[in-house]
């Protein structure tokens, strides 16, 4: 069965990186908790490359940033809207997104669904 994934790339401050490992490692266990099948948060390393458009630039980082790429993986896309749904109606969900204390830029963040086509 094809999977389904929500992914994510958003630029992260550097100084905020500590928070935001903090917030991830809460959401993580919550949409794990609440269904999703794989929950990652991976942060640059490597992000100087010659090859396409490197992640910096492509997302417009501040020079005190990083990139944060990020997946969560489910069994489909019904699969991710039933998740989603006890998501936003958790109110943990809430406490976490408190824009006053987001440890990122949510309006710079890029965000979309995606079927899967290769498992290997």
């Amino acid at each position: 069965m094809a999977r389904y994934v929500d992914g994510f790339v958003l630029p992260v401050p550097k100084k905020k990186l500590a928070a935001y490992l903090r917030l991830a490692k809460k959401a993580g266990k919550l949409w794990r908790e609440l269904g999703a099948l794989e929950y990652r948060e991976c942060v640059g390393d490597d992000l100087n490359t010659k090859l396409g458009v490197p992640f910096p630039r492509g997302i417009q980082c501040k020079p005190a940033e990083t990139v944060v790429f990020s997946w969560i993986v489910y069994k489909s896309r019904a699969h991710r809207d039933r998740v989603n749904k006890r998501i936003m109606s958790d109110p943990r969900v809430h406490e976490l997104c408190n824009p006053k204390d987001t440890p990122f830029d949510p309006d710079r963040m890029l965000y979309g669904g995606f079927k899967v086509m290769v498992e290997a």
